[in-house]
């Protein structure tokens, strides 16, 4: 108890020094100005996306329940080391390997900081949700946790062909693994590049309008500015093949804005807006720190080529012949 006590007002100093800290912060500068978001950044998190309701509006953690967390997880982490080995999946997706929690302590009680309960808003009627054993309509962005069809090659997950990674957005959302993001500036333009499906986003700054709307696409389309230390992403132009958000809805009519501010040495502050009026009632705001790491972002190779979808075609053309 003495050590949890401690603990707690360690915490309390270490969150004031943040805050007083970030009030003072210079953001570091380009050769030409504008503020320097470059290099790796690490935005794991496990942190809900929705506030859990016996928080109600509040946004933070309170530092007793901070060192629970950390208790429980240090709990979890052991027994995890201890499983039998040959269990198969432990061994093969231990805590190695998933990126679980961010590098920050965890004070937010949700990603979702609007509405103020923290929580998805209201959806509009008859729009897509999923339910259990009724397979949505294709195709899926991925299959986990989620019932899909497998009548043919189209509803194989976006996902699973490596179209698009399961946390790289837009908007970025921290998943099982993989959440690492690179930025790269230059006078005007941005480069977002995730690690997940190596996905790059390049965003102009030079004040282009947006592509014509008829013109879709999978990310949409992202045009940026500067407002203060603050680069703002504006995207429109999604496809409609992907949810609107968290499994919900259509894309085709909705809008983000992405705002990366860098608030310390080694942290972004990553705000994204969605306004989707097909989808939700209101819109939806969140907050993902984003932190600094030293390191590179590799290949993640995905099966390029498609070569899985060419296999499961072949297989199911052997299985044709056998069942003729």
């Amino acid at each position: 108890m003495q050590c949890l006590r401690i603990l707690s007002i360690l915490i309390i100093i270490w969150f004031s020094g943040v805050l007083t800290g970030a009030e003072f912060y210079t953001v570091p500068r380009t050769e030409w100005g504008a503020p320097d978001l470059q290099g790796v950044w690490n935005f794991s998190s496990n942190t809900p996306m929705q506030r859990p309701f016996k928080y109600g509006n509040r946004k933070f953690l309170s530092a007793e329940e901070i060192a629970d967390l950390e208790a429980r997880t240090v709990a979890r982490d052991e027994a995890s080391d201890a499983a039998i080995p040959g269990t198969g999946v432990d061994e093969a997706y231990n805590d190695f390997w998933i990126e679980s929690a961010g590098l920050g302590l965890e004070i937010l009680t949700s990603h979702i900081t609007y509405p103020a309960n923290g929580r998805l808003p209201s959806l509009q009627e008859n729009v897509y949700r999923p339910v259990l054993g009724k397979p949505p309509a294709r195709p899926v962005r991925n299959a986990l946790g989620a019932a899909f069809a497998t009548d043919g090659p189209e509803d194989r997950p976006l996902s699973d062909r490596c179209i698009l990674g399961f946390n790289a957005g837009p908007p970025v959302t921290p998943s099982f693994y993989n959440n690492n993001v690179q930025i790269v500036q230059n006078h005007d333009h941005v480069v977002i590049l995730t690690e997940m499906v190596h996905d790059a986003r390049i965003v102009s700054l030079d004040g282009r309008p947006h592509a014509d709307e008829a013109i879709g696409q999978w990310t949409g389309d992202s045009r940026g500015h500067w407002e203060g230390d603050t680069l703002v992403v504006e995207t429109r132009n999604f496809n409609g093949l992907t949810h609107s958000f968290s499994g919900l809805g259509s894309s085709e009519n909705k809008s983000l804005v992405e705002k990366f501010t860098r608030v310390a040495v080694d942290r972004i502050d990553y705000e994204f807006t969605i306004v989707d009026p097909d989808t939700f009632t209101d819109k939806v705001i969140g907050l993902i720190p984003f932190y600094k790491v030293a390191g590179q972002v590799y290949e993640y190779a995905c099966h390029e080529g498609n070569y899985g979808m060419v296999n499961i075609l072949r297989g199911a053309r052997v299985a044709d012949l056998h069942q003729k």
